[in-house]
């Protein structure tokens, strides 16, 4: 399913690289027959945003949107799990399916990132692919939720791959619901975010150990968790750009 692969170029962090084949992912998006005349409209005019802009500015949108803050996660079981360890057997799952129906990833890139989800699906039969959304269909439908609250035209992404599945999402109650959560992506959230994991973390120390060094062990766990990998797909093949 070709319209996959689309949804999943648009939604990584914008490159020179994406922003030269604006023309393709147009083509691509103009057959799609998955979805409708509005949801197609709605992705060739995010792609005229992200590929006819700046690209500064472009990837700073992206940026503020996606990396700051954990409710726009584009890793489907932060949604789900999550810092639980549940979310550790979900990834070791989602691999193993990987593995058994033949999609190879880096060792380093995180499974659950939705882009790759994405890739995995477009090569699977339409009825399985469409499944396999449904099957997160209400993390598709809360992330729409959250982009359209934003006045975002990734919001447009979701919606079109809500439509592919054919799951029953209740959006103008995800909607109402999202109108009043907090915001987490403010500098206020941020900080306080950073100052309750250096209470943990100073509170769970072992006092006879190395302060920096098990810090400098905590912030490089915490990054090599939390980032994720960009990942972009040319010509039916994936590649990770970090």
């Amino acid at each position: 399913m070709n319209i996959l692969k689309v949804i999943s170029r648009l939604m990584v962090y914008p490159t020179a690289e994406l922003q030269a084949v604006a023309d393709d992912l147009k083509v691509e998006i103009n057959k799609a027959r998955e979805i409708p005349p509005a949801s197609r409209t709605a992705l060739n005019q995010l792609v005229d945003s992200v590929c006819l802009r700046d690209l500064m500015d472009v990837q700073e949108e992206y940026s503020f949107l996606f990396e700051r803050g954990s409710s726009l996660s584009l890793l489907l079981f932060e949604h789900v799990h999550g810092e639980s360890r549940d979310r550790g057997q979900a990834m070791v799952d989602l691999m193993a399916l990987y593995q058994d129906n033949g999609f190879d990833i880096a060792i380093k890139e995180l499974p659950d990132f939705i882009p790759m989800y994405l890739e995995y699906l477009a090569q699977r039969p339409d009825l399985e692919a469409r499944e396999g959304l449904a099957d997160v269909a209400h993390i598709l439908g809360l992330l729409s939720a959250r982009l359209e609250e934003r006045e975002s035209l990734y919001a447009g992404l979701f919606s079109a791959l809500l439509i592919i599945s054919g799951a029953e999402v209740d959006l103008d109650d995800l909607k109402k619901k999202v109108s009043t959560e907090k915001r987490d992506d403010t500098v206020e959230a941020m900080d306080e975010v950073w100052e309750e994991e250096q209470v943990t973390f100073m509170a769970n120390q072992d006092p006879g150990s190395s302060c920096s060094s098990q810090m400098s062990a905590q912030i490089k766990a915490r990054e090599e968790q939390a980032t994720p990998v960009h990942w972009v797909t040319d010509a039916g093949s994936a590649k990770a750009q970090g």
